[in-house]
């Protein structure tokens, strides 16, 4: 149980009816999730209130709040700006976050150096050196960065060189025509500062036709001269130059800047793809997964999505086109202050635009079947090792795809009943679970229990494989008809000779494995034939859920029968007791124990409860005691 001296309600009572942001922590202090108001005392009350309209996630974040911090703010557009600034310092749980959405790559010239370098960074640091972006994909900047080293020769060591010293001898980037060797002092400060010039130009965007201009009379230039070679590199120099402005252009936010943004989803995972249109053409895309979404809508995630794509460093367009989303009103105006400019944002209604916008969503769709996929060949995989590992340890010939698991649970013998679990290629397959309230058995028998359960599963089969032959019954129809590659029981070698000796009386062979736990209860391994297998740690972590799960279904099912028979054979015999009352009763004191040992203060303390039913109780119970 968690103390804590803040009170919630009372806090929420005295939250000011104004803008700003509030912050919920869990019972270790950790930030759980950041949110903005218009009308912080209205937002926040409403995550208490008792509603069947929160979603999965509302109800799994309040179940874990313990207390809450709130920032006023002046207005609502401050209020998302902390919004976004805290989310990115906090990365709540229960916040929709971007894989890596704190920082974007820009590109860095040492221009406090002698001998600059030119390099990507993630890193933004006000040292007086020049920074161009930022780019919203790291695979841009390499591009870039490949043609600047390829074109312009700089240097890419980190050592400190100084103009006029000889640091050290010419490395395999001279030799290689990668570097002009400033370290041997090949080429002079001023001629290296020329080329860091020409490429601070172009990432500035400077006129590309006045770069391009420039270097096409040098070129002409040597040629005339004769000198052919180094007009051959400058024309090299030309074409790497109009790569980089193509790349440039992808990011550059200009007035032809489009992105269009659209979301498609599967209930619990959702895949959000973004196309770049630049000048009339798409020049590149990214998707985002989101999973374990947990009832959020779509406009929710839309929402989360733009403050915290656009909330980053990346480039801002002139319009992004997106579907409808929440507050769109204030996070317009905020993008427009970031941007400082106008930014549009739309929702396609017709023409191309929808025509592209549809097409964007059904990206997304690809996108979030190529990750489901994935997943699921990586859960395949992992489940085919260890059911692989499993069959080969049984020297068993044929592949093992469904696994069988039987428990019994009573206590002292009454309420006895057993379950059965099915899992398929490793996954638990609960249509076909069953479960058997023990007949025949009197007092805590476990192995004659095991043996009636199994006896009855296997006669429900036999039967139904004999109306299926007849033709009275259809196969898909058929609850037992399916039978195990293997059984699994809760127990040790008794367990597993009970469910031989049924097998065998139907004539029916099917490997049995007994798992077994250690003196802690904890899964310690399998035995067959009399002996405990070595297995690996991931086959026995499988083994581990398989036993859990049997185990649970039963003590599932003898709980229900169990406060069933308290219910009906002790409560409904106290005069003045209903159905509500004793349902309120076992909710307050969790058993019949518990009601038995209350004192009448205790009782009354039961919302249904009254003193003249209250005196029922005690007075039952203290006659039974006579």
């Amino acid at each position: 149980m968690v103390f804590t001296l803040f009170d919630i309600k009372y806090n929420i009572s005295i939250l000011p009816e104004s803008p700003g942001v509030y912050i919920m922590k869990d019972k270790d202090e950790n930030v759980i999730y950041v949110g903005k108001a218009k009308n912080l005392r209205k937002r926040v009350s409403q995550y208490f209130r008792k509603t069947q309209n929160h979603s999965e996630k509302t109800r799994s974040l309040v179940k874990n709040i313990i207390e809450f911090e709130y920032i006023v703010t002046e207005n609502e557009i401050e209020a998302l700006i902390l919004e976004d600034s805290l989310i990115k310092k906090y990365q709540p749980k229960y916040n929709i976050l971007l894989k890596d959405d704190k920082t974007y790559p820009f590109i860095k010239i040492t221009i406090n150096e002698d001998f600059p370098r030119v390099f990507s960074t993630k890193n933004y640091i006000k040292d007086g050196n020049l920074y161009f972006g930022p780019f919203p994909s790291i695979n841009s900047v390499n591009e870039i960065m490949s043609l600047i080293r390829s074109y312009f020769l700089v240097r890419s060591c980190n050592i400190h060189i100084k103009d006029g010293v000889k640091s050290c001898r010419p490395c395999i980037y001279y030799q290689t025509k990668k570097c002009n060797a400033p370290c041997y002092g090949l080429i002079s400060k001023e001629k290296y500062g020329e080329i860091i010039n020409e490429i601070s130009d172009i990432l500035n965007g400077k006129s590309k036709d006045y770069i391009l201009n420039l270097l096409k009379e040098q070129m002409f230039k040597h040629s005339e001269n004769l000198e052919y070679e180094q007009a051959r590199d400058i024309r090299d120099k030309i074409e790497g130059i109009k790569l980089i402005f193509e790349k440039q252009s992808i990011f550059s936010g200009g007035e032809n800047s489009e992105d269009y943004i659209n979301i498609f989803r599967y209930d619990n995972e959702a895949c959000v793809q973004v196309f770049f249109l630049r000048n009339g053409r798409v020049v590149g895309r990214e998707h985002f997964v989101f999973e374990n979404i947990m009832g959020d809508n779509d406009e929710h995630i839309i929402e989360q999505f733009i403050k915290s794509y656009y909330g980053g460093t990346a480039q801002i367009p002139s319009y992004i086109y997106s579907p409808e989303f929440l507050d769109k009103d204030n996070i317009e105006k905020w993008i427009n202050i970031k941007s400082k400019r106008k930014v549009y944002f739309k929702t396609p209604k017709g023409g191309e635009k929808k025509e592209l916008f549809d097409l964007v969503r059904k990206n997304a769709r690809v996108m979030l079947d190529r990750f489901k996929k994935n997943k699921y060949l990586c859960s395949v995989d992992r489940e085919s090792d260890y059911l692989n590992e499993l069959k080969d340890i049984l020297c068993m010939n044929s592949k093992i795809d469904r696994i069988e698991a039987y428990d019994i649970s009573n206590i002292s013998g009454f309420d006895s009943v057993g379950s059965m679990v099915v899992f398929n290629n490793g996954t638990p397959n609960k249509t076909q679970y069953r479960r058997f309230k023990i007949k025949s058995v009197q007092g805590p028998d476990d192995y004659k229990s095991m043996k009636e359960i199994v006896s009855r599963r296997f006669e429900h089969a036999l039967k139904e494989i004999k109306c299926i032959q007849e033709g009275e019954l259809e196969h898909t129809y058929g609850k037992f008809c399916i039978f195990p590659d293997l059984i699994l029981v809760d127990g040790g070698c008794g367990h597993i000779n009970a469910v031989e000796e049924v097998l065998k009386s139907f004539n029916i062979n099917i490997a049995v494995c007994g798992m077994v736990k250690d003196d802690k209860h904890r899964t310690r391994g399998l035995i067959y034939k009399n002996q405990e297998l070595n297995i690996s740690s991931e086959l026995i972590k499988f083994i581990t859920r398989v036993q859990d799960e049997v185990h649970r279904y039963a003590i599932t099912y003898h709980r229900s029968l169990r406060d069933k028979r308290s219910l009906g054979s002790i409560l409904d015999e106290i005069p003045n007791i209903g159905s509500k009352r004793r349902r309120d009763l076992l909710m307050y004191f969790s058993s019949v124990e518990g009601i038995k040992k209350a004192s009448i203060e205790d009782l009354l303390k039961v919302p249904s409860m009254n003193r003249s039913s209250s005196e029922s109780i005690l007075k039952f119970f203290n006659k039974s005691k006579t």
